[in-house]
């Protein structure tokens, strides 16, 4: 499990592209038949990806956790970006489309994942949090969940987004997570910029076609920086970034966060006109 320390805002300012990516950008994720992970000191989120074919890849546990199980003091939200999976939790089978969500409370043990089709594998998104308060298993299906149109064709960002794990949606202890689909001739999102001062977030770009790319602006938003970033490819937010994207094309991605509270509009906004 790789590990990445916080960056203070000062010091960020000062950095070139190399170091940019090396400290905030979460690529080489996908690998066949393997769990990798990366803890990250901000609010102790964990991000990972899981991609089985022909066999079942079980959750392992880590030195820098020092727990008994990867899940004694932590909760988990798993989101599918690829094809028909399972995820066995405890001796109970859940099978997930994808963009189906399955969220797991402190306390489980034995979690172990598998694809349907080799050929089409399922592509599992991890985030974990540490976690003070036991909730339930639950598994939603992406057409369950809440769902809003937000922006327009005039400013490139008609969008899609879907809440998951969220105060008014699948209970947690801090974890929230959902994701956005950009309409196709949109590439804006995340649009007015914001920051949020009380949690971190991590985005996550899926569903960008091999020859194109997205720009991941972040930094205090008077003194803004990007990250090229390609698919399955995510990005630290640190309290004190805007993180907001456009693309060469129409785009998704997974926004995830863990903090203070669990209200998706706890952010302070700012105008694109304050942006440097």
């Amino acid at each position: 499990m790789k590990i990445i320390q916080a960056v203070h805002s000062d010091d960020f300012k000062t950095y070139q592209t190399e170091k940019i990516r090396e400290r905030f950008l979460l690529d080489g994720l996908k690998e066949k038949d393997k769990a990798n992970f990366v803890y990250a000191h901000y609010d102790r989120m964990i991000t990972g990806l899981i991609t089985p074919t022909t066999g079942s890849v079980p959750l392992g546990n880590y030195e820098i956790l020092r727990a008994d199980y990867f899940l004694e003091r932590r909760e988990m939200g798993i989101i599918n970006v690829g094809g028909r999976g399972t995820i066995q939790v405890d001796g109970q089978s859940y099978d997930l489309s994808k963009l189906d969500c399955l969220y797991l409370g402190k306390g489980v043990k034995d979690v172990s994942f598998s694809s349907a089709d080799a050929g089409s594998p399922a592509v599992f998104y991890i985030l974990s949090a540490p976690a003070h308060q036991a909730y339930p298993t639950t598994y939603v299906q992406n057409a369950d969940v809440f769902s809003a149109q937000l922006g327009s064709t005039e400013t490139a960002n008609e969008r899609k987004i879907m809440r998951y794990i969220h105060k008014d949606g699948i209970q947690s202890c801090q974890l929230v997570m959902g994701l956005t689909i950009l309409s196709v001739g949109s590439i804006w999102n995340t649009i007015p910029p914001h920051t949020h001062d009380r949690r971190m977030e991590v985005y996550f770009y899926f569903d960008v076609e091999e020859e194109h790319r997205v720009f991941h602006y972040m930094g205090e938003p008077q003194e803004t920086r990007h990250i090229i970033v390609g698919n399955h490819e995510a990005v630290l937010s640190p309290p004190w970034s805007i993180h907001a994207g456009s693309g060469t094309k129409n785009y998704s991605f997974i926004w995830g966060m863990a903090g203070e509270n669990l209200d998706y509009a706890d952010m302070d906004t700012f105008g694109v006109k304050e942006l440097k």
